[in-house]
């Protein structure tokens, strides 16, 4: 079964790296069971070039198949789960988007329906719902919203960071004279405004990168430097106070926050309340 796994995620995806990290094993490990697979089958499903891998022309005719068979694998996993504990809700969200975004959330959907557990995975990257147990996902997506997912908040961006520095941010000019902090997987977000702003030529784009939102938020909160900003991700410290924007101007990325559900969690009773207290708020 494992074998036969990694041959349909590395056929669909075009790539054993890729399938590794969907399948959350190593290339390796993927290299090995598309190994035993092809000795078990007496025939080669991959062609190996200097460019990667290509299907044989008898990987292309099964792959079809192999892909609809695991995807009613793992709809008949989402019916199990979901009649055995209808009220169970399992989300998988990008990391800063669980910290910041959806932890306030529960808590108010804890007050409202305390009976409705939820569990929270945070990754980097969404999983593959037809084949995961997760009933929700939330990621920033470049793709507009299609058929089961929602559309939660757009991606506006734009520079935060401590009272006392925002005080000495007169002017695009003085960035220069501080440190930007930068976020490992949106690193070129500062080149995106910077662009967008008039006399920022002269400005660095360098300055100190954080593997974690959550830790280059922190950093700007206590003074460390001055951060680009996803709007959904720093309200709240807004309101507060925590953090400020030196400059009014943003810029909007082609990017969404998106829920993307299974039909059988939209088309549930308890979907009706977690849209309603957390969706709709956003």
């Amino acid at each position: 079964m494992n074998a036969l796994r990694a041959f349909e995620a590395a056929a669909r995806l075009g790539s054993f790296t890729a399938a590794a990290d969907e399948l959350s094993v190593t290339p390796g490990a993927v290299t090995q069971h598309i190994k035993t697979l092809e000795a078990w089958a007496e025939t080669q499903l991959f062609i190996r070039n200097a460019r990667g891998v290509k299907l044989t022309l008898l990987a292309e005719e099964l792959l079809p198949g192999f892909t609809q068979a695991f995807d009613q694998l793992g709809f008949s996993v989402h019916a199990l789960r979901n009649k055995a504990t209808p009220q169970k809700i399992k989300v998988a969200a990008l990391p800063a988007i669980a910290q910041l975004w959806l932890a306030p959330r529960l808590g108010l959907l804890r007050e409202v329906a305390p009976e409705i557990p939820v569990s929270v995975v945070a990754q980097n990257t969404p999983p593959n719902l037809a084949r995961e147990p997760f009933d929700m996902t939330l990621f920033f997506l470049s793709d507009p919203p299609g058929k089961d997912e929602v559309k939660i908040a757009g991606d506006r961006i734009f520079p935060v960071c401590a009272p006392p520095i925002a005080e000495r941010l007169h002017s695009i000019s003085d960035l220069a004279q501080e440190t930007l902090l930068h976020e490992g997987a949106w690193a070129d977000d500062w080149d995106i405004w910077l662009r967008h702003q008039p006399d920022s030529d002269q400005i660095r784009r360098t300055g100190t990168t954080h593997s974690l939102y959550s830790i280059a938020l922190e950093e700007a909160r206590h003074g460390g430097g001055v951060l680009i900003a996803d709007e959904s991700l720093v309200e709240t410290m807004l309101e507060r106070g925590h953090l400020v924007r030196p400059f009014a101007a943003s810029v909007e990325l082609p990017r969404n926050m998106v829920a993307r559900l299974t039909p059988a969690f939209r088309q549930s009773e308890t979907y009706e309340i977690v849209e309603r207290i957390m969706l709709s708020v956003a």
